[in-house]
């Protein structure tokens, strides 16, 4: 599904943080990852996640570390640093919040697809 980006925006960066909390991945292994874990309905182009993992790694939130991959390819693979669990945390927390409140207001006026 394809979501204005406004919206996306501000969910992405938690939704990265969250899959690569499982564990390290590179980025189309985490775009197909997201995609995977959310039935398809959030995809994440290379247009969009790359530059948020570069963002995300200069928050420190992730780090990027180059590894030769079984292939012989070179990949750079990232993983949450402590710092980025931190903020996972936090961002769950207003997230759940933000969910509590949407349901509120709307009540069963939202149908999920």
């Amino acid at each position: 599904m394809k979501f204005e980006r406004e919206l996306l925006k501000g969910v992405a960066p938690v939704v990265v943080l969250e899959i690569l909390s499982r564990g390290k991945m590179y980025g189309y292994e985490l775009s197909e990852a997201i995609e995977a874990k959310s039935q398809k309905i959030l995809t994440l182009g290379q247009g969009t996640l790359y530059p948020l993992l570069y963002n995300l790694e200069a928050q420190k939130l992730v780090k990027g570390q180059w590894e030769t991959a079984e292939s012989g390819r070179e990949r750079k693979y990232y993983s949450i640093t402590s710092k980025g669990k931190e903020k996972l945390d936090t961002d769950k927390v207003q997230l759940g919040d933000l969910f509590k409140a949407l349901k509120l207001v709307f009540g069963t006026s939202i149908v999920p697809a």
